[in-house]
């Protein structure tokens, strides 16, 4: 697979929290902490015609974000039942500030209480884990 700039973006941002690792699959990328997944990677999921992220989620927010702005998030297949929220990085032009914040979110989800007590809230109106 020739590398996607935002799939390399994706990896960066990922591989740069503590004890992190990944698995490809095709074109579908999974991000584990211990084991654990937070986020994945997807291009044309089930032939959906999307690139985006799935990732973890607070309760309520990926129901939210996708009533609020569908454009942009939806609901991904699968996962969404288990409060994961899918952001597209195909249409319209990327804010890789906000990717950071989500995967930063989905990572302290996810990790273990010390590993996510090393990452600060990418949104501070939440409350610490």
């Amino acid at each position: 697979m020739a590398e996607d700039p935002r799939l390399a973006q994706i990896m960066a941002i990922c591989l740069g929290l503590p004890e992190v690792s990944h698995a490809a699959f095709g074109v579908h990328v999974r991000f584990l902490v211990r084991a654990k997944a937070f986020a994945y990677f997807l291009n044309d999921h089930h032939g959906d015609g999307r690139i985006g992220i799935a990732c973890k989620a607070a309760r309520g927010i990926n129901e939210m974000l996708a009533e609020t702005d569908p454009t942009r998030f939806y609901l991904p297949a699968y996962l969404a039942h288990q409060g994961w929220m899918g952001l597209r990085l195909d249409v319209g032009a990327v804010d890789w500030d906000e990717v950071t914040a989500f995967l930063h979110d989905a990572y302290r989800l996810a990790a273990p209480k010390r590993l996510a007590a090393s990452i600060e809230p990418a949104f501070p109106s939440e409350p610490t884990l």
